[in-house]
């Protein structure tokens, strides 16, 4: 069993920087992909980014592109998603995610393994 743990969500203004972290306990084919999701109060989960741990393949929600990042550092079994420009809808729980396929977005079912989430909070 993996572990995930995030860290890094705090209340910011708009148009503040953040850099979330996800810590894996360990690797497996389960966990060939990272990524984050997120979820709003009220709203089901979305996904917001993903990435294989070499980086030669990630994928973005629209909505973010051009202004997060996700990001692997493979000795420290580490994936960042540094956010930019923040926006109130960018308001939620972050919650990272590994799974087997670059696939998640369409497929979110195939996440193997779930953290605990890290709420980020933009005011306007």
């Amino acid at each position: 069993q993996v572990q995930l743990e995030e860290s890094g969500g705090r209340l910011v203004q708009a148009g503040a920087s953040l850099r979330l972290s996800c810590t894996s306990s360990g690797r497996t084919w389960r966990t060939t992909v990272m990524g984050w999701f997120r979820q709003a109060p009220g709203k089901e989960r979305e996904f917001v980014a993903a990435t294989t741990w070499s980086g030669d393949i990630t994928d973005y929600l629209e909505s973010v592109k051009g202004r997060f990042t996700i990001a692997a550092d493979n000795p420290k079994n580490t994936v960042y998603l540094q956010m930019n420009n923040l926006k109130p809808e960018d308001t939620g729980l972050y919650y990272c995610a590994a799974a087997s396929q670059i696939t998640i977005q369409r497929r979110p079912n195939e996440v193997h393994y779930w953290g605990q989430g890290t709420q980020v909070t933009v005011s306007a």
